[in-house]
């Protein structure tokens, strides 16, 4: 018998009970739908947080003071302003594959232009820092080497910062205001969107980090402590809130975390077996771990959604084998007119190869709206591509071959003469 003839007999055993076999469908249907969307949002997910993690960089250390003790109580992280721009220079110097390295302190207030202001957090910074934080400009330029040294009263700000205080004026040459000192903005940063914490990323304002350090806080704005929201002591002028170190190679962040750890020990006279009073945090551990976190996430999801299909295959399975018990006598009278096993479990073969793949169609279809729908109803990243829709393809396919194999093999087992009888 032909391959057409076959598919023919099929759809018009499949048309006499259409009913029943839309809802054989559904299970795979369902299924398939459920395998796009999961998949699809897991990939997004993916992508949307390998995309946020590298704007932290991967290739950089992050070094911050450590936590000190008040009358035997143990203090938070980032209490001991232990660091230095000293041991910034000394990094610098005695490791050579440091390629930037920058220093920062930080505080918060109100930044005020003319009648508006807007409440904002500000970096005092040093010149590396751009560059290892790949901060782009969309107005103005960058702060220049005397701004560093002469401690100018010179500001760069985010783009909330602007639109906040300038709307559609022109922000580069204005001059702001925090705790009553007055700074021109030379240059506006792009856009950078959230942050990998989930804060927004351009509510930020910075200046050089001796402009920082001598008017702002000498003003009387405190930075804040590292990992808290509440101000700190007054800081000396030499004191820093945290340092980090870029190098050019992802094989030498061990060896430069090793010997920044061993240089800083040693230039604070730290004795051996005592408590360091900072700490050094790898970045590209973090980047690891998160990454390995979303992939297991990711998966989960696709395990979740093949279940869903595997319950409409043994739905498949079922129907076919009732629809094998109902038709034995036309399964008796086929064999008996000279039709073999092979044709016989052909037939049941295409029908429920048709219900599935059918269904799979139907499930892309679903399953690529449902997709869109989520993104745009929700936050929800989602990332649709051929790969996925043609692996829910492939569960249909095989969906059907597997599920319907062993009811069709039951009818080609059939005995012509006892097929009659009944």
């Amino acid at each position: 018998m032909k391959t057409t003839d076959t598919l023919g007999m099929a759809l018009f055993a499949l048309r006499g009970n259409w009913l029943r076999s839309i809802l054989t469908a559904l299970g795979v249907i369902i299924g398939i739908a459920a395998v796009i969307v999961m998949v699809s949002v897991g990939q997004g997910t993916q992508a949307e947080l390998d995309r946020i993690m590298s704007t932290l960089g991967s290739n950089r250390l992050e070094v911050f003071p450590g936590g000190g003790r008040g009358g035997g109580v143990r203090m938070a992280a980032g209490s001991l302003p232990s660091l230095t721009t000293g041991d910034m220079e000394a990094l610098r110097q005695e490791i050579p594959e440091i390629q930037y390295i920058t220093a920062n302190v930080r505080g918060g207030g109100q930044v005020v232009y003319a009648e508006k202001n807007w409440s904002s957090s500000w970096q005092g910074v040093t010149e590396d820092f751009f560059v290892i934080n790949d901060w782009q400009l969309s107005q103005g330029e960058f702060f220049q080497p005397r701004d560093y040294s002469t401690a100018a009263k010179v500001v760069i700000i985010g783009e909330t910062v602007r639109r906040e205080l300038f709307g559609d004026g022109e922000a580069v040459g204005a001059t702001v205001r925090i705790a009553q000192v007055p700074l021109t903005v030379v240059g506006v940063l792009a856009s950078k969107g959230q942050t990998g914490w989930g804060g927004d990323a351009d509510d930020v304002v910075m200046l050089p980090l001796d402009t920082a350090r001598r008017r702002l806080m000498g003003a009387g704005s405190a930075a804040p402590a590292s990992g808290t929201g509440r101000p700190a002591v007054m800081m000396p002028t030499d004191r820093v809130n945290g340092i980090t170190i870029a190098v050019a190679r992802a094989e030498d962040l061990g060896y430069v975390e090793e010997e920044a750890t061993r240089l800083l020990r040693q230039r604070h006279r730290i004795q051996p077996g005592a408590e360091d009073d900072f700490a050094v945090r790898n970045i590209s551990q973090m980047v690891a771990t998160r990454t390995q976190t979303t992939r297991l996430m990711s998966l989960l999801l696709g395990a979740v959604a093949t279940i869903s299909l595997v319950v409409g295959g043994i739905g498949i399975m079922n129907i076919m084998l009732v629809s094998v018990t109902e038709r034995i006598k036309e399964i008796g009278l086929r064999m008996a007119i000279g039709g073999g096993p092979s044709t016989v479990r052909a037939q049941f073969l295409a029908e429920a190869m048709i219900i599935s793949l059918g269904g799979g169609l139907i499930g892309i279809l679903i399953g690529v709206a449902g997709a869109l729908a989520v993104g745009g109803f929700t936050d929800l990243p989602i990332a649709l591509n051929q790969n996925v829709i043609l692996l829910a393809t492939a569960f249909a396919v095989a969906t059907g071959l597997f599920f319907g194999y062993y009811p069709a093999s039951k009818a080609a087992r059939l005995d012509p003469i006892e097929a009659l009888r009944q």
